[in-house]
């Protein structure tokens, strides 16, 4: 196993150098965090023009008095917008906060916006498509796109108190609240020994990553997220209460599983759990002069992936972090094994065998954890509290492409550095994404059942102080994303496939899925929702551009 020790004093003295450099930088960022943590948040802009209620909020809380919160309850109001993981979102100022504490409240606050929505299509005619939505849902709100989650002078429907966790007495599934997230979920079930395919990081919501497909530590034994839902209660948008499973509105059932939030809001999901007392993970941290070597060992481990059983090896999730202020590249590589070894300090035979093991680095993170602990590990690398971005493209596993991508987050952040946004973080993300994965659990509308190659899924994470720096970094992201594409494109190397949990707002994922499944989620939504309640009453999301003219 390669270490930083060794007998050389020179070496010796560069290596301590480094890892003193690297370890200061960890600890200002937690220093950081915790001081930002400590301050007082200032308090919300609050646009004057609209304190008073709008007819909407005013309606909400004739009907759910306990359950919305206005701009002028400041400290809630404020904790409200302050729970957002982008600064982006934070500084969308609503009309209101809907936070439903049951299904029937649920079921009430949507009949309300129906009501309002409908208003609004009668006396705004022909201009509809022109007019903006008038609610949001805010389940994890761990998205960096404005209006994501949250909406100006609208309601935001809060889901965050529908947050349950429920096993079943059989242990093979788990009831979760649509707010729930991540950690709420493994903090349950660690403590029954079980497990469901969720999400990798803490933080994030259980809607969201859900409905948008969702890659899990689990994902190459059981198939995505989406894919091991047994059922969904969701609220439609004549604010009827139903299932979605494959005996009861099995086309619902069926869109719901990549489709995102363009036919209701889901309350619970039914998840199919499993044993599972502890898994093995973390991170190898590397410097950035191992970037060829690690470049190759991700292909080689796809290629290993692809070809043979590896479905208790989770990753790698490889990443290439530049961080100016310090003027340092870093590598960072997550391993996983759902399957610990028998001597649990000894690395699983799966990574252990693989090209990664050999490769010298700073030091590793990998041991034998709780679920809980795995997926903490993942979200403290990108705290809240900050502006973000990210956007996606999807590759084949093929060397020259890989590098390409690599190179042109090269040049990207080298036109940044000289640009010098405050506080930025530039990180590429490579993450493998095979056809087999896809095959498993039940069927999908992702449009990937057909595909045979390795694929990789290939997104970057940027975050940063200011606002005056949101265009450049915006615009150098998009960019960069465009010149991989289009090198992939020439070379006869890439995927239609976006993942649609990573699109920025200027992607299309749905487009991606085919047009046959892109025009079944049409279907599936001119059914039920004639309307179009939540095609345009609803921002957020990806819509389908559906038309529900008469």
């Amino acid at each position: 196993m390669a270490s930083v020790l060794c007998s050389d004093p020179l070496s010796l003295s560069i290596a301590t150098i480094i890892l003193l450099t690297i370890s200061s930088f960890i600890l200002y960022g937690h220093l950081y965090q915790t001081l930002r943590l400590q301050q007082r948040e200032p308090e919300p802009e609050i646009d004057l023009n609209f304190l008073e209620p709008t007819i909407l909020a005013k309606n909400l809380v004739s009907a759910l008095p306990e359950s919305v919160i206005l701009p002028y309850q400041m400290r809630d109001f404020k904790q409200a917008l302050n729970a957002y993981w982008a600064q982006q979102e934070c500084e969308v100022i609503p009309a209101c906060v809907v936070r439903p504490r049951s299904a029937q409240e649920l079921n009430t606050a949507v009949t309300i916006l129906k009501q309002e929505y409908i208003e609004q299509e009668r006396t705004q005619g022909t201009q509809r498509e022109t007019a903006g939505g008038i609610f949001a849902v805010r389940g994890g709100g761990h998205s960096p796109i404005p209006c994501a989650a949250s909406i100006k002078q609208g309601a935001v429907v809060d889901l965050r108190l529908l947050n349950g966790v429920t096993p079943s007495e059989d242990g093979k599934s788990v009831v979760v609240g649509g707010g729930a997230n991540w950690m709420d979920v493994s903090k349950v079930l660690d403590e029954k020994g079980l497990a469901v395919v969720g999400g990798r990081n803490a933080a994030v919501g259980v809607g969201g990553l859900t409905l948008g497909g969702g890659i899990s530590f689990f994902t190459p034994r059981f198939g995505l997220v989406c894919s091991n839902v047994l059922s969904y209660e969701i609220v439609l948008a004549d604010g009827s209460i139903t299932t979605a499973s494959a005996n009861t509105n099995p086309d619902l059932w069926r869109a719901l599983k990549g489709g995102s939030n363009n036919f209701g809001i889901v309350s619970s999901f039914t998840l199919k759990s499993f044993p599972c007392t502890e898994i093995w993970s973390g991170f190898l941290y590397l410097p950035a002069f191992q970037t060829t070597k690690v470049l190759a060992a991700f292909h080689d481990t796809i290629d290993t992936m692809h070809t043979t059983d590896f479905s208790f090896g989770a990753g790698p999730l490889l990443s290439f972090s530049y961080i100016p202020k310090i003027n340092l590249q870093v590598i960072a590589v997550n391993l996983v094994s759902t399957e610990v070894a028998k001597n649990p300090k000894k690395w699983p035979v799966c990574w252990k065998e693989s090209s990664f093991a050999p490769l010298w680095r700073y030091w590793s993170t990998c041991k034998v954890r709780s679920l809980t602990n795995a997926t903490d590990e993942l979200n403290a690398l990108n705290p809240p509290g900050r502006r973000q971005t990210f956007g996606t493209v999807t590759i084949q596993n093929e060397p020259a492409t890989i590098a390409a991508a690599h190179f042109a987050y090269s040049d990207a952040f080298a036109s940044l550095r000289r640009a010098n946004p405050k506080g930025m973080v530039w990180t590429i993300v490579f993450q493998p994404f095979l056809p087999t994965w896809v095959r498993k659990g039940d069927g999908n509308p992702l449009g990937l059942h057909d595909a045979k190659e390795a694929l990789v899924i290939v997104s970057f994470t940027v975050n940063w102080d200011e606002q005056g720096d949101d265009e450049l970094v915006k615009r150098t992201t998009r960019l960069t994303l465009e010149k991989i594409e289009s090198y992939a494109t020439a070379n006869n190397t890439g995927h239609k496939y976006r993942y649609l949990n990573y699109c920025n707002e200027w992607q299309k994922p749905f487009q991606s899925y085919g047009e046959k499944n892109w025009q079944f989620l049409k279907n599936t939504s001119k059914k039920y929702d004639p309307d179009g309640l939540f095609q345009r009453g609803c921002v957020g999301g990806f819509k389908l551009d559906v038309d529900n003219e008469a």
